[in-house]
């Protein structure tokens, strides 16, 4: 079993930064994939952005303002935040292990705890 440790959530305003940070307790090969999703109070569970095999895969509404990372012998990824929203405010979850490579989080098996991140206006 895998277990996913986050950090680097809070408050900041809009405009503003943050970087989130996880960590696996396991090997999670290069070609697996190891990403961001996030979720909203009342909604689902969206995929963020993701890496997998030297590609990686970022969701329309983020394109152009986060930025995925991973160091696969640190066994480490990281979500860089950058022109926050309030939108943006939900908990954020580090995942690794998909069956294929999408946002859907039904194809993914290992989860975190999960970090707040909270955008005010």
């Amino acid at each position: 079993q895998v277990q996913l440790v986050e950090s680097g959530g809070g408050s900041v305003q809009a405009g503003g930064s943050l970087r989130l940070s996880c960590t696996a307790s396991a090997t999670i090969a290069g070609s697996d994939c190891m990403g961001w999703f996030r979720q909203a109070p009342g909604k689902e569970r969206d995929g963020v952005a993701f890496s997998a095999e030297d590609y990686t895969y970022t969701d329309i509404p983020v394109k152009g303002r986060f930025i995925v990372s991973r160091d696969n012998a640190k066994n480490t990824v990281e979500l860089q935040m950058n022109s926050l929203k309030p939108e943006d405010t939900a908990m954020y979850y580090c995942a690794a292990g998909c069956r294929r490579r999408s946002f859907d989080f039904k194809d993914w098996a290992y989860w975190g705890q999960g970090t707040q991140v909270t955008v005010s206006s």
